[in-house]
């Protein structure tokens, strides 16, 4: 892959483009709160982008472009009911508790609705979950440019972490969300014409289907048993692991996001922005799975394209880009490479932006100094987003063991955010809910995760206490590692709680479910009622699982 001048004068255009967002913002941060979290001034079409943009990383298009290549179409399930049924279960349920509390992150919800302690533990694993995030998208954007420009690895990391650390600290929370407004846009214009060209070349997608083996080119029909598909998991662990516990786990409970919608002007938009969000998520499959697809077919087509090896197996993570200097020309080229930039900038800075408010609020603030000058707090947030990126470029070195991202991405989610959607479940909705249950199911299941992984084996990874069980899959370990994690803490939390002093029912107004009262929607138009928003965007979905079925 070679760029030439044109492509480099559209990377360089972006990069004034997205340092002068953040230099434009930097007028508007002057408190703690402007910088950290946005101040509740965002408005409703850039919330729900940018809820979409910020998981929208270098390590999901470079790792859903790999899982294709590996898993096939079974891939978009991360999507169809892995992403948008907890997308609207959050924007009609969660999002009026998580204004309502006027909490300012996910972490202090938990104290609010239980005790310190439990905010404690979940702000600690939630800022160790953010810099390995960060650090995967690190390890995605570095292998990128040490492709296509030559560049050593650690210098790649470098560069790229330094221009998303100053328009970070230019502008704040404010500036990431702009910013990842533009990235995906960019993004989409980036790879939706490698996902025309590529299909096009393999003949479409029947094309596509006649040169697969058919479990590739269904997403629902080969789930009977986990030896059926290459995914190595069955109806069960799927539907229950990825389409409940690691979905609603992530898009219900992971700051990262919720942070987005927390930055709307209101709760009303606060509500909408997932659901709006949950329209353009469900279509992403086309642009960044189909790829990786046509890429196995294209490799027996004899047309000079192979699929890239990493020892004696195929390096998936390679598809993106090896398909991009096969089909984009010079100017093309540029564009591509400007998307997959944007996915870099767009995951990372979202996973420190969302780190440093943890850490400055839940941590810092709680246990470090609780009394300080509020620009004493803005001073600490921006030092807080210089040392998260410098951690993640630690964590970005660890990704390098892994031929596929996304599956160590799944597998740290299986640790953090499966065991704490269980406290939230239970949190929200069941008033006994107590917090010395919280606390203790967090910790055990916390706890069945790790014991989980260290009891299986799959794929040459886990199985550090002893080989019991095999899995054919690292993404099935993954699902089966949530749905334990989930079932410990779900079973630890109620048990506890029956035995222990909840909180009193007047001090869980805006906590729960129940007590809780939900601002009428009022005389509006249709497309900004949650209720029925949400019946059409679950609608969508069931159609597209049903064509590709």
């Amino acid at each position: 892959m070679t760029l030439h001048a044109v492509d480099y004068a559209i990377l360089a255009l972006y990069f004034v483009f997205v340092l002068g967002i953040g230099w434009y913002l930097k007028r508007t941060v002057s408190t703690s709160a402007d910088f950290l979290t946005s101040g509740h001034s965002v408005p409703l079409w850039i919330t729900s982008l940018a809820f979409v943009a910020a998981n929208l990383g270098a390590q999901e298009l470079i790792g859903m472009s790999a899982s294709g290549a590996k898993y096939g179409i079974m891939t978009a399930h991360f999507y169809w009911i892995g992403a948008i049924p907890a997308m609207v279960f959050m924007g009609v349920f969660m999002m009026p508790f998580y204004f309502g509390s006027r909490a300012r992150s996910v972490p202090e919800y938990l104290k609010l609705r239980f005790d310190e302690k439990t905010r404690g533990f979940n702000a600690f694993a939630f800022a160790i979950m953010t810099v390995f995030s960060s650090g995967i998208s690190m390890y995605a954007l570095g292998l990128l440019l040490e492709l296509v420009l030559h560049w050593s690895f650690t210098a790649s990391v470098l560069l790229s972490a330094a221009i998303v650390l100053a328009y970070t600290l230019a502008g704040g929370l404010t500036s990431a969300i702009y910013n990842e407004v533009l990235q995906f846009f960019l993004i989409v214009m980036g790879f939706a014409p490698l996902a025309w060209l590529s299909v096009a070349k393999a003949g479409g997608w029947s094309g596509i289907a006649q040169r697969l083996p058919a479990v590739m080119s269904s997403a629902w029909g080969h789930m009977g048993h986990a030896a059926d598909n290459p995914m190595g998991v069955e109806l069960f662990s799927m539907v229950a692991g990825l389409g409940f516990v690691l979905s609603f786990g992530y898009w219900c409970t992971n700051f990262l996001v919720v942070q987005r919608a927390m930055a709307a002007r209101s709760m009303a938009e606060g509500r909408l922005t997932p659901l709006i969000g949950a329209l353009p998520k469900m279509l992403l499959p086309f642009v960044i799975i189909l790829p990786g697809i046509a890429a196995v077919a294209l490799a027996q087509m004899g047309l000079g394209y192979t699929l890239p090896r990493k020892g004696a197996g195929y390096d998936y993570d390679q598809v993106i880009t090896t398909l991009m200097a096969q089909f984009y020309p010079s100017g093309l080229l540029g564009v591509g490479m400007t998307g997959l930039m944007a996915s870099f900038m767009s995951g990372m800075a979202g996973n420190v932006t969302a780190f440093n408010t943890v850490w400055t609020y839940d941590i810092y603030q709680s246990y470090i100094r609780k009394n300080a000058p509020d620009s004493h707090y803005l001073k600490v947030g921006r030092m807080t987003t210089v040392v998260g990126v410098a951690l993640s470029i630690g964590c970005a070195y660890l990704a390098t063991l892994y031929n596929n991202i996304m599956d160590l991405l799944q597998l740290v989610f299986g640790f953090v955010n499966a065991p704490l959607f269980a406290t939230f479940l239970l949190g929200m909705f069941w008033k006994r809910s107590s917090a010395n249950g919280a606390f203790f199911g967090l910790v055990t299941g916390t706890a069945a995760a790790a014991a989980t992984h260290g009891l299986t084996v799959a794929e040459g990874k886990g199985g550090w206490i002893a080989p019991l069980v095999h899995f054919p899959s690292t993404m099935a370990q993954n699902f089966w590692i949530a749905i334990w994690a989930f079932a410990v803490c779900s079973i630890v939390t109620v048990g506890i709680s029956l035995v222990t002093q909840p909180k009193p029912v007047e001090e869980l107004k805006g906590l729960v479910w129940g007590v809780t009262p939900i601002p009428p929607t009022g005389n509006v138009p249709w497309y900004e009622k949650p209720a029925l928003l949400a019946v059409l965007v679950l609608a969508l979905c069931v159609i597209l699982n049903w064509v590709f079925r």
